[in-house]
């Protein structure tokens, strides 16, 4: 008689039982997940999350491009990516995605400007490479806008960039959906972060 048979028969019976039907139960266990996810798919981690609002930071975009009359193409390609907008007659380049920026700025001679989604679609006018007309803008609106940014972060209108950096990321932890907020409270707060410090002295 073998080693490992000597073994099997000084187990007790219960024991091998117990092993036996855990075996059978894990096996039904993970038949039903297998099952329940094939009838039920989950979507997490098959869907991004987006706190950001490219929609409407795209809608915003488009908008001001329009006012100002600059012609534009949507999801152009360009060195070989594809930009979210691109204005023909300026050979300008505008992207959300930081690789495609680069790819664009090391190999070509187009003007490309990363925008990060949080920020306001108004704004891009500061970062175009020419000069772009006048928007008509309630004055008292806008002073509300930068004094509500402000607010949100909880600072004065005085502070300086460092200090918005570290306000802005003290209230992350408490309006970030991963730590119990919601996104729209995450988006309000990235708007005001990126108000207040552009309008930083």
């Amino acid at each position: 008689m073998s080693a490992s048979a000597n073994v099997v028969e000084s187990i007790p019976p219960s024991v091998l039982a117990g092993l036996v039907l855990g075996g059978l139960f894990t096996v039904f266990a993970a038949g039903l997940f297998v099952v329940g996810e094939r009838w039920f798919p989950s979507r997490y981690g098959t869907e991004p999350r987006t706190y950001s609002g490219e929609d409407r930071r795209r809608t915003e975009i488009r908008d001001y491009l329009r006012e100002i009359g600059e012609r534009y193409a949507e999801d152009h390609p360009v060195a070989g990516t594809s930009v979210a907008f691109y204005l023909p007659e300026r050979d300008v380049a505008v992207t959300f995605d930081a690789h495609a920026f680069f790819r664009i700025q090391n190999t070509t001679e187009t003007v490309v400007i990363l925008v990060e989604h949080e920020m306001p679609g108004r704004h891009l006018g500061r970062r175009l490479p020419f000069e772009v007309p006048e928007i008509r803008t309630d004055a008292t609106d806008f002073q509300e806008t930068v004094r509500i940014a402000y607010e949100s972060l909880g600072l004065p209108r005085t502070a300086s960039r460092s200090e918005i950096k570290s306000a802005y990321r003290d209230r992350v932890k408490d309006v970030h959906p991963d730590h119990g907020g919601d996104e729209e409270s995450f988006r309000q707060l990235q708007e005001a972060y990126v108000t207040a410090k552009e309008h930083a002295d």
